[in-house]
């Protein structure tokens, strides 16, 4: 058997020169931390752990990459003195990528990652304005602060900034951490729809409204932006994440979640994040659950494609 590559994901030999159908982004951002730390070796973590994954998965008629062209692209780096700067950083940094005809996966890094890649989504293909688009969202926090430790840009405010763009509907899922501030514009906000662990998971009734957000996720219509920090897991899978938080999803939740978003013949997923992976010093479980995620992306997609 031959040696896995740790520099590309899932250790597979890549072609040089491509074509490539997928490319793989790394985006190692940690500026706005607000608990934990580490999120800046995230992404390298996330593709070491990638190499344990097992490149089979029921829904695909061979391994991964099942004649797909995968390309693990060089991290981002900026030395940019402001936040700002670094976010407009991300943005040259995606830009060709997410314009070029292939499906980019990117991992994060904080989920602030997310901003300057919906305003590189303003020149996609598929998108003729912000507003036609969908963001996926899975996640324990709304992320719909205006401020976070005085920072508008911050990973807990990334979700109300794309709000700001334009963007057309936001779909949470697994959301049970919350501010006053975050309660109330989800009430006025009408393009903000969100679905609550409490609600998901809950022992009474729980599988109802689980299959309630099943029926919807079928229903959704044109471009969609997959979104998934880890910490919509339960914190018990991903222990290191900055802030983890009992009582989320579960890992097989996870993947329903992502496969049914794909089969939907009424949408097209037209790229995804995996964020806020930290990894973790009492073993490597919190990055190994970001890489099983980030595989189920890639296999939904190269099984629609």
């Amino acid at each position: 058997m031959e040696e896995a590559d740790s520099t590309t994901f899932l250790g597979l030999k890549e072609s040089d020169t491509g074509p490539w159908d997928i490319v793989v982004l790394q985006i190692p951002l940690e500026m706005t931390s607000s608990y934990g730390e580490g999120t800046r070796f995230g992404p390298l973590a996330c593709i070491e752990a990638s190499t344990q994954v097992e490149l089979h998965d029921p829904i695909l008629s061979g391994d991964l990459p099942c004649g797909a062209g995968i390309h693990t692209a060089e991290p981002w780096s900026s030395e940019a003195p402001s936040l700002r700067e670094q976010l407009d950083s991300i943005g040259e940094y995606v830009k060709p990528w997410i314009v070029g005809g292939q499906f980019p996966l990117v991992l994060g890094g904080e989920h602030g990652i997310l901003l300057p890649i919906v305003e590189s989504l303003s020149s996609h293909h598929m998108i003729s304005d912000l507003s036609d688009l969908t963001i996926v969202q899975i996640d324990a926090h709304a992320d719909l602060r205006d401020q976070l430790n005085g920072e508008s840009f911050s990973h807990g405010t990334v979700i109300r900034r794309t709000l700001d763009l334009g963007v057309g509907r936001v779909i949470q899922i697994g959301v049970r951490a919350f501010s006053e501030e975050e309660e109330v514009l989800m009430g006025l906000d009408d393009r903000i729809e969100t679905w609550f662990a409490k609600d998901l998971l809950a022992i009474s009734g729980g599988n109802l409204e689980w299959d309630r957000l099943m029926r919807r996720i079928g229903d959704i219509s044109g471009p969609v932006w997959i979104t998934f920090d880890v910490d919509g897991l339960d914190g018990s899978l991903v222990p290191s994440t900055g802030t983890p938080v009992p009582g989320g999803l579960s890992h097989w939740g996870s993947v329903e979640i992502i496969e049914k978003i794909f089969s939907s013949r009424k949408c097209s997923v037209i790229g995804a994040d995996v964020n806020e992976i930290v990894p973790g010093s009492d073993g490597p479980l919190t990055q190994f659950s970001a890489a099983l995620i980030a595989t189920k992306i890639l296999a939904c997609h190269i099984a629609k494609s």
